[in-house]
């Protein structure tokens, strides 16, 4: 296997929070029912969010950042052991396709009011 493309990218919580609050809808644009709650069923914090945004950001940038990509066809989820995954549908998984990726690796972290999240697209 080799490595196609990785992506990076950081998002300011405190502007993501407020960027949020001022967009109703927003939420539901960006993120996948499963992103924005918790197993136990309540709303994922804004930090967590945050990193998932991030997360999708740095997807696009693994592919090449084409245009046409949707949100909701990149959704990060978290398996049993804590390790999040990103699993890819639609125009995503369509590029990633084109690309020849045939998995991808997440990891994201969030602290000091930064979010942030790295994506390694490999083939």
């Amino acid at each position: 296997m080799s490595i196609i493309g990785v992506g990076i990218d950081v998002a300011e919580i405190g502007r993501f929070a407020a960027a949020l609050e001022r967009t109703p809808g927003m939420a539901a644009r960006l993120f996948t029912d499963g992103e924005l709650l918790l197993p136990s069923g309540e709303r994922r914090g804004v930090a967590s969010l945050a990193a998932r945004f991030a997360a999708k950001e740095a997807a696009a940038k693994a592919l090449g950042a084409p245009r046409g990509l949707r949100w909701g066809d990149a959704e990060v989820y978290v398996e049993g052991s804590g390790q999040p995954r990103l699993r890819v549908t639609g125009t995503v998984a369509a590029r990633a396709a084109e690309l020849g990726v045939r998995s991808f690796h997440v990891s994201l972290s969030h602290d000091a009011g930064v979010a942030s999240a790295v994506v390694i697209a490999e083939g």
